[in-house]
């Protein structure tokens, strides 16, 4: 693997004693440092469950398109469900490629005086075509939400924090698993999106605009684990101005920082641009990112680094159209209502509104 181009960390040496811990943390910090990606293996997810989770994607996906529609995320205004192809945007541009998310599964909170980002608290959209999707998903949440237990861990005392740090901050975490497929850009037979797709007083932008899978973003929590679909290729990472090709490694998962991360260290650790190029017909591409962020009334206070390590802090990057915000459901906030106009004309009109007069 000694040409791939991003840093490969094996969590299993967390398990073989001090000094193979040490130098997990060692590696785990400067990856993240330097590059913000990076391969990890050695967790113990078994093939047999990401068998499993592909074929309940390919399934899900498969199924006729009255089936996907009847739990379309514009009937959640937690954001859940089906997106269809074209529905959400990034950077104001549609992203080429369909997909369904999944949240914690809680009551919706009421209270119409408490902050904007509760309304992303609510049930989930599961397909009655395919009862077996939520067993299979239930079950990767919680092998991931270790995995990311477990790194955090680390994290804290390759930072000079005690080992509980995240554990203590970040209150009941606010997961997203979002199951995707990438169909090819030049598809002749794609699934038609409807000007409810459209961004606000825009009709639907035709096929041409939809080069990118997912276009350029940093994402908006903590922590990313990314599962691709063995052999398909498309994620892109910004590394020293160019974008490099980041494709799947058997047996890996692609994890990322995201900018809270950045937020609570001042930059020592950095949240790095990413995208997805749509695969060429007639391919396509699954792909599983899971989401490992705090409770959404979470503050990640600013770590206290060691000297040496504050001294390498590059500080919060600053860009006027992305804020980046210290309690986590004002980023989680921001990220939905941009990315899917639709439901936030339909739902949170008032929120809209509010945004765009600052």
């Amino acid at each position: 693997m000694s040409d791939l181009t991003l840093p490969v960390l094996d969590l299993s040496l967390l398990d073989q004693g001090p000094d193979a811990a040490a130098r997990f943390r060692d590696e785990l910090r400067a990856a993240t440092h330097d590059v913000g990606f990076f391969y990890l293996t050695g967790t113990g997810v078994s093939p047999e469950l990401e068998a499993r989770l592909l074929q309940a994607a390919k399934d899900f996906f498969a199924l006729p398109e009255a089936d996907k529609l009847a739990i379309e995320n514009v009937t959640s205004p937690h954001f859940r469900g089906y997106t269809r192809v074209g529905g959400e945007r990034t950077q104001g541009r549609v992203d080429w490629r369909e997909q369904i998310d999944i949240g914690p599964e809680r009551e919706a909170i009421t209270d119409p005086d408490g902050p904007g980002y509760n309304r992303l608290v609510g049930p989930n959209l599961w397909p009655a075509a395919q009862p077996e999707l939520k067993d299979v998903v239930s079950e990767w949440h919680d092998r991931l939400t270790g995995i990311a237990r477990k790194l955090l861990r680390a994290w804290a005392l390759a930072l000079g924090a005690e080992e509980q740090y995240f554990d203590r901050h970040f209150g009941d975490p606010q997961t997203l698993i979002k199951i995707v497929r990438y169909p090819s850009k030049d598809d002749p037979t794609p699934q038609s999106p409807r000007p409810l797709h459209a961004a606000p007083g825009r009709d639907a932008e035709p096929p041409a605009a939809w080069a990118q899978g997912v276009g350029a973003h940093k994402d908006s929590g903590v922590l990313t684990l990314l599962w691709v679909e063995p052999g398909k290729g498309g994620l892109q990472v910004e590394r020293d101005g160019e974008w490099v090709d980041a494709p799947p490694v058997p047996g890996a998962f692609v994890v990322n920082i995201g900018e809270l991360l950045e937020y609570a260290t001042q930059g020592y650790l950095t949240a790095t641009n990413h995208r997805v190029i749509s695969p060429t017909f007639p391919d396509e591409r699954i792909s599983v990112p899971f989401f490992f962020n705090p409770a959404l009334d979470a503050r990640l206070p600013t770590i206290d680094l060691p000297a040496d390590l504050a001294a390498e802090a590059r500080g919060v990057s600053q860009d006027p159209t992305n804020p980046i915000h210290a309690t986590y459901g004002e980023n989680a906030l921001k990220s939905r209502l941009r990315a899917h106009p639709d439901v936030a004309e339909r739902w949170h009109p008032d929120l809209v509104a509010a945004r765009t007069a600052s």
